[in-house]
């Protein structure tokens, strides 16, 4: 048995709770948690989540050490430091999966609240063990902070898969909108790829936050004579925000050919005029946990 910690119900407190996992299978590996991230989707599911998925563990973002492989394991062996994030399955023969983006498979398998292809629930990281396909597991690096590490696996990936996709390096401006979970990842990442980072905010507070993240200023988008003064300077902004906002004034500070990335899930639909896209060939992009 498993021992977590499970919502019984959307909006209840969280308790210990005794669980059976699948048996190691050929491919798996058994993974020994020893520490697992709070990310903002965790809340949100243990608040409001599927009711059918409940009882509930939570947790997605887990480092551990490797407690026992299957027969076929060819990658890892007991005693193993590693990571797992998000993802711990999919089919395997779809465009998403042979191309390496198995997140974006239509029958992906997701760290808990989904099914765990033996008719139970996945459950997630706020447990002693995990068991997954040893495709879904990842060396943990020497020297890292393991507890540091956690985060990465959702925050950090969220961040760093769009900015290495759009080509950020050295000699690229960037602006990070929001410095919440996902934004001050977003900075440090892109600061460490050799970007010039600035960061948009509306809390005139967060300002000296972002200067020891790495940024080279903070901008207070609430201030329309420093927005105006940003206009076509950025190469790249990366959209963190959870909250309706509008975009046009931050398309106003993408310069030709840059790009407007949304990775934060605001509740309402966010509304684009086309003509914040049309002059200067910009673009409006998306990205999630990979």
């Amino acid at each position: 048995m498993t021992r977590g910690w499970a919502a019984d119900e959307p909006g209840s407190v969280i308790r210990p709770w005794d669980f059976a996992r699948h048996d190691v299978g050929d491919r798996d590996v058994a993974v020994r948690i020893r520490y697992c991230g709070i990310c903002g989707s965790d809340l949100d599911a243990v608040r409001a989540g599927d009711p059918a998925a409940f009882p509930l563990v939570p947790g997605h973002e887990i480092v551990g050490e490797v407690a026992e492989v299957g027969t076929h394991v060819s990658r890892f062996a007991v005693g193993d430091q590693v990571a797992v994030g998000n993802i711990v399955g999919s089919c395997g023969r779809c465009a998403a999966c042979r191309a390496g983006r198995e997140n974006w498979c239509a029958q992906v398998r997701l760290t808990y609240g989904g099914s765990d292809g033996f008719g139970n629930t996945t459950q997630g990281g706020y447990s002693s063990e995990y068991v997954l396909d040893e495709h879904f597991v990842y060396r943990l690096p020497e020297g890292l902070d393991p507890a540091g590490v956690a985060p990465l696996m959702c925050a950090g990936v969220t961040t760093y898969s769009p900015l290495r996709r759009s080509g950020v390096g050295k000699g690229t401006v960037v602006g990070v909108v929001g410095l919440g979970g996902l934004g001050h990842v977003g900075v440090k990442l892109a600061r460490a790829l050799g970007a010039e980072v600035s960061v948009f905010t509306t809390s005139p507070d967060k300002a000296e936050t972002a200067l020891s993240l790495g940024a080279e200023e903070a901008i207070v988008s609430t201030d329309a004579s420093r927005m105006a003064a940003q206009s076509g300077r950025f190469d790249f902004i990366l959209d963190t925000v959870e909250a309706s906002h509008e975009l046009g004034p931050y398309f106003d500070t993408l310069d030709i050919d840059g790009t407007l990335c949304l990775v934060g899930i605001p509740p309402e639909e966010l509304r684009v005029d086309p003509m914040n896209l049309i002059p200067g060939a910009k673009r409006l992009a998306g990205s999630g946990s990979e």
